[in-house]
């Protein structure tokens, strides 16, 4: 079974940064794609920012030009970092990897920008 450990999250002023990691237990090299959502307090999951096999990226527009997305493939691990915090950023973010028709999620980890 594939497990996805998140972890960096936490609270932060407007205008910090965080970086927050995603840990594979598995080859990250055998996912089609790997991305990170956010759901805010009664609010829907969206999409932040997804990575692809070939390492080319896309991001959400409300985070373009703050948030980078990477990966190490050495340590299976992907990473976002999160520059210029707004207090809209604020909720959980799941780190979530898929192989064909299989969708991976781990358990979330909590950021929260105070202003």
């Amino acid at each position: 079974q594939v497990q996805l450990v998140e972890s960096g999250g936490g609270l932060v002023q407007a205008g910090g940064s965080l970086r927050l990691s995603c840990a594979a237990s598995t080859n990250i090299f055998n996912f089609n794609t790997m991305a990170w959502y956010r759901q805010a307090p009664g609010k829907q999951r969206e999409l932040v920012a997804t990575i692809v096999s070939d390492g080319s990226t896309n991001y959400a527009d409300s985070v373009k030009g703050r948030f980078t997305l990477s990966r190490d493939n050495a340590k299976n691990t992907v990473y976002l970092q999160m520059n210029s915090l707004k207090p809209e950023d604020t909720a959980v973010y799941y780190c979530n990897a898929r192989w064909l028709v299989k969708s991976y999620w781990g358990q979330g980890t909590q950021v929260t920008v105070s202003s």
